[in-house]
């Protein structure tokens, strides 16, 4: 197997719409993990990532007698640039199938490069289906995005480039996986040329397809998967893909939103460019890869995939990063109702920078305030300050890895009341479009009373709401009916502590 991709990758013509990406030091990051940390930028390329290879070496390989039929895609992003772009090169006609929550930036890209844009359903899913049906329909080829072997070979000259650029050893390969073609292709060839470099997988925590696979040694279909990595939410991987990475993957590494933001400040610190999530997640593997292994002196590589980034998303990153860089803590802390006791509170934190502070009159009694803190020495700077603050009394909840607390709740403080009764606490997530929130409120109805709304658009493919309901106990049974058909996905809340101390009665 090793060999037939091999060939195949060194004579992959992506060159005809591909650039050699640089491998660029990393200074600052290497610096401070006190390894050399390099970047492979495949933002760099014409459709700022690595999909175009890909798509192209499919597409020169197709029979002229078919290829003259055009091609279609399915895709939400990169996927759909890179065919578009390559079946202008080759004058073709493509078809991209999106869906209708695609932002209009990767709309706009798409039919700029010459793509024909479909726009049906809410999902790839919705999506991926109409396009194989229009492939049936019209004679049409169907570019996979990752389940190909042509579509790897493309994909796996990111790595020959990377061992052409560097002729020192390399310890490790950090590798960004969705469907996989990308993680296929580089660990065929590097496997092939350079066996003792580990590859090494990332992936969102909350769209594990590729982790889970090679954990239960079968490929596996998500009951769903995080967005805000949009470039890599699939929810299974590629059977050809699968079948590479359980043989040559020496690893894969999961992650979490804010140690994705971030990377994507760390990106941006060392090179002024803002890589989107999917692009981030190789620089957060490396992070997470040095603090567990306290390795030192390893050359360490991260295929930074894409930077086609919504500009409106970068507020979301920039809440998330000091979090994930274990900068800052936010916690709830209960302090007493009496002049002075903030004063006091802020004494003990000292000359450490407080980000946001919320707090409203609740009784006459004990306060309860919403803080964030600024860290600068990370986990043990945190650990000092919870204990200094528990020794002082302060009755105290950590709620920086406390998902509503850092969406909803920080925003809401405050808002108890003793009024309403038999209030439960769910969130939901919709996928975001306009109109999408009066559908989501229609589609709740009237038949209980809404008595706590938030929602906040973070610039992602779907909407995240929280709603208090007033539910009376003998009406479990059809409210969970009710919910179960509303079509959303959705959890509740009720017990979550950062809700009982600043929003529940």
């Amino acid at each position: 197997m090793l060999e037939k991709y091999l060939e195949m990758i060194r004579q992959a013509p992506v060159y005809d719409v591909a650039q050699e990406s640089p491998l660029d030091l990393a200074k600052g990051l290497s610096r401070r993990l006190e390894n050399q940390v390099l970047l492979k930028r495949e933002d760099l390329q014409q459709v700022f990532s690595f999909k175009l290879r890909g798509a192209y070496n499919k597409m020169i390989h197709l029979p002229e007698s078919v290829s003259e039929k055009g091609v279609i895609a399915a895709s939400a992003g990169n996927h759909a640039q890179g065919v578009a772009l390559a079946a202008s090169k080759m004058n073709l006609r493509a078809v991209i199938v999106m869906p209708k929550t695609t932002p209009d930036i990767k709309v706009n890209a798409v039919r700029q490069l010459g793509g024909e844009v479909v726009l049906v359903g809410n999902a790839y899913d919705d999506a991926y289906k109409h396009a194989r049906e229009l492939e049936q329909e019209q004679g049409m080829t169907f570019v996979h995005p990752y389940d190909d072997p042509y579509v790897i070979a493309g994909q796996g000259t990111v790595a020959m480039e990377i061992t052409n650029q560097y002729s020192n050893p390399i310890d490790a390969i950090f590798v960004p996986v969705g469907g996989g073609g990308l993680i296929a292709g580089v660990a065929a060839y590097i496997k092939s040329v350079h066996p003792e470099i580990k590859i090494i997988g990332v992936e969102p925590d909350d769209a594990a397809c590729m982790y889970q696979a090679l954990k239960q040694n079968e490929r596996v279909i998500l009951d769903q998967v995080g967005i805000f990595a949009d470039g890599v939410a699939v929810r299974q991987a590629g059977e050809e893909p699968y079948r590479i990475a359980s043989k040559y993957v020496d690893e894969m590494l999961l992650v979490t939103t804010d140690e994705i933001c971030a990377a994507i400040k760390d990106i941006f610190d060392d090179t002024r460019m803002i890589a989107e999530p999917a692009g981030a997640l190789a620089v957060a593997g490396i992070k997470k890869y040095v603090e567990r292994e306290k390795c030192s002196q390893q050359t360490l590589v991260a295929i930074v995939s894409g930077a086609n980034m919504n500009f409106d998303r970068l507020r979301h990153v920039a809440e998330r990063a000091e979090l994930g860089e274990q900068r800052e803590v936010l916690l709830a802390v209960t302090i007493p109702e009496r002049p002075g006791s903030f004063r006091e509170f802020c004494e003990i934190i000292g000359k450490r920078g407080i980000t946001e502070f919320n707090y409203r009159f609740a009784d006459s009694t004990n306060a309860h305030i919403f803080v964030g803190i600024q860290m600068k020495q990370g986990s043990s700077e945190k650990l000092k300050l919870l204990q200094t603050l528990e020794n002082r009394g302060y009755p105290l909840l950590d709620m920086t890895d406390n998902e509503i607390a850092k969406i909803h709740i920080r925003y809401m403080v405050g808002g108890h009341s003793n009024q309403v009764l038999d209030e439960r606490l769910f969130r939901f997530e919709f996928p975001e479009r306009p109109g999408a929130l009066l559908r989501f409120l229609n589609k709740m109805g009237q038949q209980w009373n809404i008595s706590l709304f938030h929602y906040r658009n973070h610039g992602a493919d779907y909407g995240r709401v929280l709603v208090g309901i007033q539910i009376p106990d003998n009406e479990e049974a059809e409210v969970h009916k009710f919910l179960e058909g509303l079509g959303y996905h959705w959890q509740e809340e009720t017990n979550n502590p950062a809700y009982r101390l600043f929003l529940g009665k």
